[in-house]
């Protein structure tokens, strides 16, 4: 006797949000990144077909970082110190998208000047292709110092400029108004505070098809599981016909699993630990799969093997299994 599965009919869609823009565009991009517009939760083939794959962007800086495990230091060794060649570098490593992060000072221990940012941004879309995402220091007095004259700059790209938050969102949701870019919308994990601030960069004018929503997350073993359950919380939220939660989600656990003790240290640890490599980079990818799971449609990854095994069990979750 067969078994009939049961389905969810959902009320609510993600939106479909490009990042980039080629030529016939006005942008200079050879290709363009397209995401979300899920209508079921995540890899629910038999609810409902998963119309893009969740993509992966390789961070790279625009000089060579002060805070990276040695790790990862060597395995750039030879590009850290040029953004656009590491940028090359990160393309042909298989990422769908580059992220720059800007770093608050240069080489020289002097704070990067707007002039600077500028550079590092035009070098590193003349170095590749695929559509780049743009994040400041992190500072927010200093990235709109800075991410304003970069949006002037590249008018047309589609970049995504972040960190856009509660402390700066007008300066920098303004510069992407007038310029054709989107926003990175980072909250604390928070439900009601995503929404928040997504009413209010959507107050300014910038349609909902230009607001990536990044909900932050901990890394694997970390509060993890907290980030998690706030997206699936969005996720959920979206599918019900919530219209300020129907945007597509950027998680960075490159950043938070590379920070964390099992990847950034080597020694002084228990033996039991593992190889240092090898504990680093499935640190990296387990906390990363695990956000695919929850909803994340961008991934913002360090490693190239992250990337590779990443793209491995994307396949596998994107593959429609066959009804028997």
């Amino acid at each position: 006797m067969p078994v009939e599965i049961p389905k969810d009919k959902w009320a609510g869609t993600v939106k479909t949000i490009t990042l980039g823009a080629t030529s016939d565009q006005g942008g200079t991009r050879a290709r363009t990144v397209t995401v979300g517009g899920e209508s079921t939760l995540p890899f629910l083939h038999f609810e409902a077909p998963t119309p893009h794959r969740p993509v992966i962007a390789l961070e790279i800086r625009d000089r060579r970082p002060d805070d990276w495990s040695p790790l990862l230091l060597e395995t750039w060794s030879e590009v850290a110190d040029d953004p656009a060649r590491w940028a090359a570098a990160a393309e042909e490593a298989g990422a769908d998208l580059i992220e720059l992060m800007i770093s608050p000072t240069g080489a020289d221990g002097n704070p990067t000047t707007p002039q600077a940012a500028v550079d590092a941004v035009k070098a590193v879309l003349g170095a590749t292709g695929l559509p780049l995402i743009v994040f400041g220091p992190g500072q927010a007095d200093l990235d709109n110092e800075l991410l304003v004259p970069v949006a002037e700059a590249t008018k047309g790209e589609r970049l995504v400029l972040g960190i856009c938050e509660d402390k700066n969102y007008r300066t920098i949701v303004a510069a992407a108004l007038a310029n054709d870019h989107l926003v990175n919308a980072r909250t604390p994990m928070d439900v009601n505070l995503a929404k928040q601030l997504n009413i209010l960069i959507t107050d300014m004018g910038l349609p909902l098809d230009r607001i990536i929503m990044d909900p932050t997350t901990g890394a694997l073993g970390y509060g993890m599981e907290y980030g998690y359950s706030v997206m699936e919380r969005l996720r959920l939220a979206a599918l019900q016909g919530d219209a300020m939660t129907q945007l597509p989600m950027l998680v960075t656990p490159g950043f938070e699993a590379w920070k964390t003790k099992e990847s950034k240290v080597g020694e002084g640890v228990p033996d039991t630990w593992g190889v240092w490599l090898d504990r680093a980079i499935n640190w990296e990818t387990l906390t990363a799969v695990s956000l695919i799971e929850a909803g994340a449609d961008i991934l913002v990854l360090r490693h190239p093997e992250s990337l590779r095994r990443v793209c491995s069990a994307i396949d596998e979750l994107m593959a429609v299994p066959e009804m028997a």
